[in-house]
């Protein structure tokens, strides 16, 4: 047996958006059960994101901190953010993201796993890149606002990062995503096996 997730599509009967924010909206699709039952399905309509584990020369992970409110917590997290724009290239939105967040660039990306957060209730799909060879960005720094005004910044090392993740201390599914899934490339075929960072991504297909 194969494991590989399958793309297929249940008959929807009616669809609604009740709600539209700024950035994601939720939708209400009637979907018809292998059975014939016809049930209500509410999910948020998201555009999709990138998260960046950046790595740098002494095997230390740039970390982040910053209040997320649903939690009602301060949280460390990687580089991450939002795929603004339709069909953007989600290399570019990474390099975007890790240059506002940390003002850092990287000369050697991976893409070092995919992932649906919370695939029941919402459809995000999330990017995670690997970015090593770090050094600081040219030019000033970007001009942060709102829950970025107050971030917190750090370096931390690999196996640090692993206990803090394997004893609940970080949450953020980013970080323990992307953590996780770098010790597992190190232990299998190494990092240099990982995809190109501009693989396909069926999910939020774009233009290279």
């Amino acid at each position: 047996m194969t494991i590989k997730d399958t793309a297929e599509a249940w008959e929807i009967r009616s669809s609604e958006t009740p709600f539209v924010g700024n950035k994601t909206s939720v939708r209400t699709d009637e979907v018809v059960m292998p059975d014939g039952s016809v049930v209500r399905r509410d999910y948020q309509v998201h555009p999709g994101s990138v998260a960046v584990l950046a790595l740098d020369e002494e095997d230390r992970v740039l970390l982040i901190k910053q209040y997320r409110h649903p939690v009602r917590q301060k949280l460390w997290e990687i580089p991450a953010g939002l795929l603004d724009v339709p069909g953007e290239n989600p290399l570019h939105a990474a390099q975007r993201e890790l240059y506002e967040e940390a003002h850092v660039k990287a000369e050697d990306w991976r893409v070092l796993t995919d992932v649906y957060p919370t695939a029941g209730g919402c459809d995000e799909s999330v990017r995670v890149f690997l970015a090593r060879d770090l050094s600081e960005a040219d030019g000033d720094r970007f001009a942060v606002e709102d829950e970025e005004a107050d971030m917190e910044h750090a370096r931390v090392p690999v196996d640090e990062l692993v206990r803090s993740v394997l004893a609940g201390d970080v949450h953020s599914n980013c970080l323990v995503v992307g953590v996780l899934s770098l010790i597992a490339a190190r232990t299998g075929d190494g990092l240099d096996a990982l995809r190109p960072a501009e693989a396909p991504w069926p999910a939020r297909p774009f233009e290279a």
